[in-house]
C-alpha cells in the first residue's frame, strides 16, 4: 500500500480518433486523452547506489546501478543509430520491458539544470521504482508515452525542476523514438497537454468542440480492446513506410478525413460516414487485421462506425485498440454480449495530462 508521502506521478493514456499513420508522413491527426492512467512512484532505499525497477504487467525488475546509467544509455543510442542505417529491426531496440523507462530516467539526470546536483551525488532517487496501469500494453493507447510522462513528472517534482510542456513533450519524443522508430509527437502531446488536441507537424492546437458535445461525456463513443498485436507498433510504421510513403495522394486522403471528421466535432455533425471512410483508408495500408474487420463490419451492421486506433497490426488476427461510434446504446451492449471476451468501454476523456501526484 502506498503511503501517502511516497513521491508518484501519473499520465493518462491517449486514443487516436483520426490520423493514425498518416501523421508519420505530415498529415494531421486528432487525438484525446483518456481517464485511464500509468501511475510511477518511488521507494527509497537508504545506502543503495542504484535503482530497482518493479513494473507492474511490464517486468518483474532489475537493478541499474547509478555508475552504469551513462553507458546504458550510450548503448540504446547505438541501437538506434543501427536501426536508421538499417541494421537492426525496431523491435531489437530496446532488450528488456523496463529499458525505456530507465532511459527515460537517465535522460533526465543528464539534462538537469543543476549539474552539480549529479556531480555531489545528491541524488534522491535510491530505491525501487514502480508502476502500475490501466492502460492495456501494446494497444496504441500511449501505455509507452504515459510511463515516461509520469517518470517525467515524477523526477521533475523530486528536482524541483520546472520544464514547460513543449519541453516535456520533446524529452518524451525523443525516449519514444527507440519504441516506435520513425514516430510523431501525438502520443507525447496528448499524454502532456490533455483533452482532445490536433497535432499538425510540431503544432498543436485544440479543435473548438462545443462542451455539450458527447465526445466530452463519452455517450455513444467507446472503445474496445480487440486483442494484443502481433506486430510491435514500430514494425507497423515500417512496413506502412516501406509500401507507400510515396503515395502522395492516399495520404491526402487521410489528411483530408481528418479534417472532415474535425469540422464534424465542432459542428454536431454525425461522424459515422468519416469514421467509416478512415477505417477503409487503413484497411487499404494493410494494418487492420481479418478479425478486426470483422468486428468492425458487425459494428457498422448495426448503425455504428468503428475503426482502429494506433499503429493496428500486420500479422495475426488482433488489431489492438478499436474506437467505436455507437448512437444506440442498446445496440452495443447486445453487440458486446456476443463479443463477451473482449475488453470494453465507454470513452471517457481526461482534460488534463501528466502530473505529479496520485492518478484520480
Amino acid at each position: 500500500m502506498l503511503s501517502i508521502n511516497t513521491p508518484r506521478a501519473h499520465a493518462p493514456g491517449k486514443v487516436i480518433l483520426s490520423g493514425d499513420h498518416s501523421v508519420v508522413f505530415g498529415a494531421p491527426v486528432l487525438a484525446v486523452s483518456i481517464a485511464r492512467y500509468t501511475e510511477v512512484w518511488l521507494n527509497p532505499i537508504r545506502g543503495c547506489s542504484g535503482l530497482f525497477t518493479a513494473f507492474k504487467q511490464v517486468s518483474s525488475g532489475e537493478f541499474y546501478p547509478f555508475a552504469m546509467l551513462d553507458e546504458f544509455k550510450q548503448r540504446l543510442d547505438r541501437r538506434f543509430e543501427q536501426f536508421v542505417a538499417g541494421e537492426l529491426p525496431v523491435q531489437n531496440i530496446l532488450q528488456r520491458p523496463d529499458e525505456l523507462a530507465m532511459y527515460a530516467v537517465t535522460l533526465f539526470l543528464q539534462q538537469l539544470s543543476k549539474p552539480k546536483v549529479r556531480k555531489n551525488h545528491q541524488i534522491p532517487i535510491s530505491g525501487t521504482l514502480r508502476s502500475r496501469s490501466s492502460l492495456p500494453l501494446g494497444a496504441g493507447m500511449g501505455s509507452s508515452a504515459a510511463i515516461i510522462a509520469a517518470i517525467f513528472a515524477l523526477y521533475e517534482s523530486l528536482f524541483n525542476e520546472i520544464v514547460s510542456p513543449q519541453e516535456r513533450v520533446e524529452r518524451i519524443r525523443f525516449c519514444e523514438r527507440l519504441q516506435h522508430g520513425h514516430g510523431s509527437a501525438v502520443d507525447a502531446a496528448t499524454v502532456v497537454y490533455g483533452g482532445v488536441i490536433r497535432v499538425d507537424g510540431d503544432r498543436v492546437s485544440r479543435p473548438n468542440i462545443p462542451q455539450h458535445h458527447a465526445l466530452w461525456t463519452g455517450d455513444g463513443w467507446y472503445w474496445v480492446f480487440h486483442g494484443t498485436p502481433a506486430s510491435a507498433t514500430g514494425e507497423c510504421v515500417e512496413a506502412v513506410r516501406r509500401f507507400h510513403e510515396k503515395d502522395v495522394a492516399l495520404w491526402q486522403e487521410f489528411n483530408d478525413c481528418t479534417n472532415t471528421l474535425q469540422s464534424n466535432l465542432e459542428a454536431s455533425v454525425s461522424p459515422i460516414k468519416t469514421l467509416r471512410h478512415n477505417h477503409r483508408l487503413l484497411v487499404r495500408i494493410g494494418v487492420v487485421p481479418s478479425a478486426t474487420q470483422n468486428f468492425v463490419n458487425a459494428v457498422e451492421r448495426i448503425g455504428g462506425a468503428a475503426k482502429v486506433c494506433g499503429a493496428g497490426s500486420i500479422k495475426g488476427e488482433q488489431g489492438g485498440m478499436v474506437l467505436v461510434y455507437m448512437e444506440d446504446e442498446d445496440a452495443m451492449n447486445a453487440l458486446m454480449t456476443d463479443h463477451g471476451n473482449l475488453c470494453w468501454a465507454p470513452l471517457r476523456v481526461c482534460a488534463l495530462g501528466a502530473a505529479h501526484g496520485a492518478a484520480p
